[in-house]
């Protein structure tokens, strides 16, 4: 692996970088967040030179790989004119671009991604990078969406499905606190999913109802002792979309965190990724932070 720093600090913000302008939104983005925890950032750019090597001439690679260090350059560059304090490091990967992110953040960095990059999709929605790198991740992966020209709200929301969301609901705890901004917990249930038919037993509702409430309350009260300074907020919502409701939610959100889980892929669904996140890293309003839910393997924020 072809690299200008092989070993990045464990807890570094690493971003990735192809050319495009989303990419570089992107870097500066992270560059923030990366000053906000007081970490390095490290910028890589996975060319896939190897496995290409087969179909391209010598001369070809060289041009690709003087490309890519001209461009981790250029961003390196830009990151330090924004960010002058800010540690930053930069890798030319041999490997492809979901890869090379992979390994450059280990068990403990900070992945964060575009919502597109080359490959010529509508800017809504998350190219194939970025939702194979959320996939496959084994760490934390941020999607940077809807930033620009947005002021802050002062708002963390956090998707809390039920009690297995609790360090996600943590987690996004201290993001929220590294931005001084407020937490908001939303826990959404879907009341056909729940009753299991089209035409419930509304004495049923009400009772299904308060089982969610407390759900969301039980991981309410572990979030708001354990930050007594940080202001808590919590909702529960039915509805029959929960991807609908946390995107609208997401417009009045700095970032949204869910807890990301290993699914099926029927219709086409990325491994790892369920419905509703993969909905959200196509559709909402802010970034997206998918925290693994696979233990001990949590990136740090502090």
């Amino acid at each position: 692996m072809e690299s200008t720093i092989r070993t990045p600090d464990t807890s570094s913000v690493i971003v990735g970088v192809d050319g495009s302008a989303q990419a570089r939104g992107a870097a500066l983005w992270a560059a923030a967040e990366a000053v906000r925890r007081g970490r390095p950032l490290h910028v890589v750019h996975g060319a896939d030179t190897d496995g290409r090597a087969l179909y391209l001439s010598a001369e070809t690679i060289e041009r690709i790989r003087a490309a890519g260090r001209e461009l981790l350059d250029d961003t390196a560059k830009a990151v330090a004119a924004e960010y002058p304090g800010l540690t930053v490091t930069t890798e030319f990967s041999r490997a492809g671009a979901v890869a090379g992110l992979h390994r450059a953040a280990g068990l403990h960095g900070t992945i964060v991604v575009g919502n597109r990059g080359l490959g010529g999709f509508d800017s809504l929605m998350l190219g194939s990078v970025g939702l194979d790198t959320a996939a496959a991740a084994r760490t934390p992966v941020i999607v940077v969406r809807g930033v620009e020209g947005a002021e802050e709200r002062g708002s963390v929301l956090a998707a809390v499905r039920d009690e297995h969301d609790l360090a996600c609901a943590q987690y996004a705890a201290r993001e929220a606190e590294l931005r001084k901004a407020s937490l908001r917990l939303l826990h959404v249930w879907n009341v056909l999913q729940s009753v299991g038919t089209v035409v419930p037993m509304l004495d049923g509702v009400d009772e299904i109802a308060g089982r969610h409430e407390e759900t969301l309350l039980a991981v309410t009260d572990v979030v708001r002792a354990e930050f007594p300074d940080l202001v808590v907020e919590s909702e529960a919502e039915k509805s029959v979309s929960v991807a609908g409701v946390l995107v609208d939610a997401s417009h009045h959100a700095d970032l949204l965190v869910m807890g990301g889980r290993r699914a099926p892929t029927p219709l086409g669904l990325r491994r790892g990724l369920g419905r509703t996140a993969h909905s959200l890293l196509h559709h909402a309003h802010c970034p997206v932070l998918l925290v693994p839910r696979l233990a001990g393997h949590f990136g740090s924020t502090s």
